[in-house]
């Protein structure tokens, strides 16, 4: 054979291999598709208070909370993130919502506890008796049996209207202690006991009215129950410095105990 044509077949062949493999490769890297525009909403408890990493800046958002890891796990088209520290239903209201549009496809939210005077109650529980302790929490029940329905149902409201197609996850908050410890240090039974029943209690209100809005509500009892307080293996702080993350998830609740029960509820929501 004549060793020109060989060298050329040869030379064809291997462009040919060449075309090929660098096709194949093109296609295992396109980039997946974008998921649903993004907005979380709401308090320090989606902020990611008490999970470090702060971006700066008053609101105290952190790249450990669970809306922070869900984009980053899920490539939404876009991500809003919105929540702060200290903030309550009128916050949400007047300075949160500006991301929201019609094409936004996924809205997670917790609020409620500022407004019931979450900050307060606790502090009044750590320093005082127990009568007194459950004096702020009779007040704080009240609220929310009594003032907190109209408060929620403005906001679901407001989110509806803003963002009519979306997806809208509420999250709830955690029991902050393990039933019955006998071994748990700092509070009494009688305070830790009224703790849990005011945060069912405000629970309960948050869940009944996202489910009156047509909303997902997600339990993080679920995947808190274990790693509550005086449980050995706690994903929330207990009094800490700086004060104001006392009592709010580490970075293990927010991975472990939000980011599953946000994962799951946003497949069960369905778009309106």
């Amino acid at each position: 054979m004549n060793s020109h044509r060989t060298t050329g077949a040869a030379s064809a062949v291997a462009l040919t291999l060449l075309i090929a493999l660098a096709g194949t490769g093109t296609a295992h890297s396109a980039p997946r598709p974008a998921g649903p525009a993004y907005v979380a909403l709401g308090d320090s408890y989606s902020s990611g208070v008490g999970a470090g990493s702060y971006q700066g800046g008053d609101c105290k958002r952190s790249s450990k909370a669970y809306p922070a890891l869900w984009a980053a796990a899920h490539a939404p088209a876009s991500f809003a993130f919105t929540a702060c520290s200290g903030a309550r239903t009128g916050d949400v209201l007047g300075k949160q919502l500006a991301p929201l549009t019609a094409s936004t496809g996924l809205v997670s939210v917790s609020i409620g506890g500022n407004d019931a005077g979450f900050s307060d109650t606790m502090t009044t529980c750590v320093f005082n008796d127990d009568r007194t302790c459950l004096d702020r929490i009779d007040k704080a029940s009240a609220f929310i049996r009594g003032q907190l329905p109209a408060k929620l149902d403005a906001v679901y409201d407001a989110i509806d209207s803003k963002a009519p197609h979306a997806r809208v996850v509420v999250l709830g908050y955690p029991r902050f202690y393990k039933p019955a410890a006998n071994d748990c240090a700092g509070l009494s039974e009688t305070k830790r006991t009224a703790i849990n029943k005011a945060a069912d209690l405000l629970d309960s209100v948050i869940a009944g009215r996202a489910k009156g809005h047509g909303f997902a509500y997600g339990d993080v009892n679920t995947t808190f129950k274990g790693h509550e307080l005086c449980s050995g293996s706690p994903w929330l702080r207990s009094v800490a410095f700086p004060v104001d993350e006392s009592y709010h998830p580490t970075a293990g609740g927010q991975s472990g105990g939000y980011l599953p029960v946000l994962t799951s509820a946003a497949r069960r929501a369905t778009a309106r």
